[in-house]
């Protein structure tokens, strides 16, 4: 089991976050790349197919590739990547990203001995998660930098669940699957920000068109995290935190995760989380990624069929979004 130390569990009760190094080997992420490079190779050749794109790129690696696709044609790329839905707009063919090598990331051993030492054993997979690909800003066209493909604005990961979930203990963890520098967008953290309640986010300010916290909200000077692929950032719920802007000539990517005890609210009950690990009750655990997809796949149906339900609890008219 990799140990939390004395001194980096009073790092992460003091300040709202903690790095933890080399949890994830080179073997464990190849087959997370591979697995996504046979994604873009089938968006590139439907694009192709579609005259959207005039080449596949081929001899490309992937992260230069789906540069090379977004400068050519403006592709709405992001959900064939992400490991969920969409807040909105879901229909029944709308793509999600569930592969075994996520699903054996999300349940990685090594991982989960981490994740124990905040929450205890028994362990959830909440389903607000993201894949997070961001490519470099001023190499993609103004018109599609939205969504994922910009920097994140200031926010607490608490300010994107329901109230239901505001007393649950859950624990972020946010995964490089390429270093994560300063120069290409690594993100930046106000410590011990955790330490005061949750913010209002204002909707449509981010930069992605998301929620973000009225910078006269943030307070405390922000500290820039930079990581090495294999290891990972670990985040009390309310820590505010951001983005930066990718500078560098390719990708940063990464997963955006969370986990909590099992049995409490989830924060966006309309999608599949699962049990990741149990001492009590073992056999309740999820083992086959197929599984997980086919939870998915079921949520995706139901909600084509009727209206979103609500994920944001604050409006523009906000009197701190004046």
């Amino acid at each position: 089991m990799s140990k939390i130390t004395t001194e980096m569990r009073a790092q992460f009760e003091q300040e709202g976050y903690l790095v933890v190094n080399d949890i994830f080997t080179d073997a464990d992420l190849k087959p997370i790349e591979r697995d996504y490079s046979e994604t873009l190779d089938q968006l590139a050749r439907t694009l192709c197919a579609q005259r959207v794109i005039s080449d596949v790129h081929a001899d490309l690696p992937f992260g230069k590739r789906l540069i090379k696709i977004l400068q050519e044609g403006n592709v709405n790329w992001a959900q064939y990547f992400d490991i969920s839905l969409p807040q909105t707009q879901v229909h029944p063919d709308t793509p999600i990203h569930t592969t075994a090598s996520v699903f054996d990331m999300l349940r990685h051993p090594a991982l989960l001995d981490v994740v124990q030492q905040f929450i205890g054993p028994e362990i959830y997979s909440n389903p607000i998660q993201h894949t997070r690909i961001k490519p470099p800003e001023a190499m993609v066209p103004a018109s599609a930098r939205n969504g994922l493909v910009v920097r994140v604005g200031w926010h607490q990961d608490q300010g994107v669940a329901t109230p239901e979930q505001d007393e649950v203990p859950v624990l972020t963890v946010w995964i490089p699957i390429t270093d994560a520098t300063v120069e290409n967008g690594c993100l930046v953290v106000v410590p011990g920000s955790h330490k005061h309640e949750l913010a209002t986010h204002c909707p449509g300010t981010g930069p992605d068109g998301g929620l973000q916290i009225p910078s006269k909200q943030i307070g405390g000077k922000p500290v820039p995290v930079p990581i090495k692929r294999g290891g990972a950032l670990f985040m009390h719920r309310l820590t505010k935190h951001a983005s930066l802007t990718n500078h560098s000539d390719d990708i940063r990517w990464s997963f955006d995760l969370r986990y909590q005890p099992i049995g409490m609210p989830t924060g966006r009950p309309a999608f599949p989380g699962f049990v990741a690990r149990s001492q009590l009750h073992p056999e309740t655990e999820l083992h086959d990624w197929r599984d997980w997809t086919t939870l998915w796949q079921d949520a995706r149906a139901t909600l084509s069929l009727g209206a979103a339900p609500a994920f944001n609890r604050w409006s523009s008219d906000a009197v701190a979004c004046a």
